[in-house]
């Protein structure tokens, strides 16, 4: 049965490295849902999360074809019970006055911002679990999105546990009892 995961890579803040990790998957056939690429508190690495859809054969099969990869460190599955998930939403609305006090609602109901306001435009940010960005799009858009790009999912694992990046692996962290 097909699912939703979401996969966490540790791996060398190089250039190419993303171009080796993307042509894994065009070369595999498997499809990016999302991606998400930025440094880690330690400068010579980088943390990417993919979002990918498949059975439990596909899923195995990306994890040990991303692990073969060069510059690729460590390699984990971030189940959603275990894990935090977040996304960034930007959606420019179209401001009029008759649809004004329905947008600010919906950004207050959602804990949205306005980040931009002009006399045809207001820009919202939102942030938050996947179904919370698409409820909001739902919401909005019958009001006038006229552009709109998002980040993708972005994951930590809850608890302890952390992405060591002097041991390159996940790990219960001493740092969290002190």
């Amino acid at each position: 049965m097909e699912s939703r995961f979401v996969i966490a890579l540790l791996v060398d803040n190089k250039s190419g490295v993303l171009t080796r990790i993307s042509s894994m998957f065009t070369r595999r056939g498997f499809n990016i849902d999302s991606l998400t690429v930025g440094r880690t508190e330690d400068p010579r690495f980088s943390r990417v999360t993919i979002c990918a859809q498949g059975d439990d054969a596909t899923r195995k099969q990306i994890m040990k074809q991303a692990r073969k990869l060069y510059n690729v460190h460590e390699v984990k599955l971030m189940p959603e019970e275990d894990s935090v998930r977040r996304e960034l939403a930007l959606i420019k609305l179209r401001n009029k006055q008759e649809t004004r006090s329905d947008i600010l609602s919906a950004v207050d109901i959602f804990r949205g911002k306005i980040i931009d306001f002009s006399p045809n435009t207001l820009c919202v940010e939102i942030t938050g679990n996947t179904s919370k960005i698409e409820a909001f799009i739902t919401v909005v858009k019958p009001l006038g999105i006229l552009e709109m790009c998002r980040t993708g999912i972005t994951s930590l694992e809850r608890g302890c546990k952390y992405l060591n990046s002097e041991t390159q692996t996940f790990e219960d962290s001493q740092k969290c009892k002190e």
